[in-house]
């Protein structure tokens, strides 16, 4: 499972903060972010080489897609398409509302489970797709101000141990300061390797496993107001486990 923290702050010069880590199978190939789609030359987004599309990333319309896996679905399915073209679809979009509207959309059925946000600097979506459900659209959640999280579990969702452990601990730390380049208390925080005693590996933020599964990256993001017109939108990458690999600037 993956984890991804977002603050929301409508009126604030920085009104989405985004912080986010990829567990995965070690071995799965990936590139980090970059313009890796010739169809799609305004996308900045990790690559997925087994699969060809991505976790996490953005358009120059400032639109962001995070997507990850529900509890039980990791892995692809021979039967599915893969989660990852989730990701390049609601970057087609100029805006989150129009992206999570055309998303909704989507045959269920096509996809394993999954939790997609989508988000750009005046709106948050939550896009809820289980396997368990009737085929039908995909349920959309507009997320309100403040800090939410997600895992494989739903939306501040306290049976993760992850998040009953981490919410808290997210929405007390220091918000991250692109202007000053002050994104210490969120790099602690995916980080950590801390979890509750009967949580195992877990509950953990960042994910080490002796079967080959684990955290691989991390990455931070920061839109501006959609008035700031000559202000790009921050994002930095750490290529690996973030307690053992530096959080870089990615060029936009």
């Amino acid at each position: 499972m993956c984890t991804l923290i977002v603050l929301y702050r409508p009126t604030h010069a920085w009104p989405v903060l985004i912080a986010a880590n990829r567990d995965e199978m070690l071995d799965r190939p990936w590139l980090p972010p970059g313009r890796h789609w010739a169809d799609r030359p305004n996308v900045v987004a990790g690559l997925d080489e087994l699969g060809g599309g991505s976790w996490f990333g953005l358009n120059d319309d400032g639109v962001v897609a995070g997507i990850m896996n529900r509890m039980g679905t990791l892995g692809p399915a021979a039967d599915k398409r893969s989660r990852g073209e989730l990701v390049l679809e609601a970057l087609d979009h100029a805006d989150a509302e129009t992206a999570a509207d055309a998303l909704s959309h989507i045959d269920p059925a096509a996809y394993r489970a999954f939790n997609l946000v989508i988000a750009d600097s005046s709106r948050v979506y939550w896009l809820r797709h289980t396997e368990a459900r009737e085929p039908g659209r995909v349920e959309v959640t507009a997320l309100a101000p403040g800090v939410s999280m997600l895992t494989a579990f739903d939306v501040n969702d306290e049976s993760s141990a992850r998040i009953r452990r981490y919410l808290p601990q997210a929405r007390a730390a220091a918000s991250p300061d692109p202007e000053r380049d002050d994104w210490s208390a969120w790099e602690q925080l995916l980080a950590s390797r801390d979890a509750d005693a009967d949580a195992e590996r877990e509950g953990a933020m960042n994910v080490v496993t002796e079967v080959g599964f684990g955290t691989v990256s991390s990455a931070l993001l920061a839109l501006p107001a959609r008035e700031r017109f000559n202000v790009k939108p921050r994002l930095r990458f750490a290529a690996g486990r973030p307690d053992q690999v530096e959080f870089r600037d990615v060029a936009l």
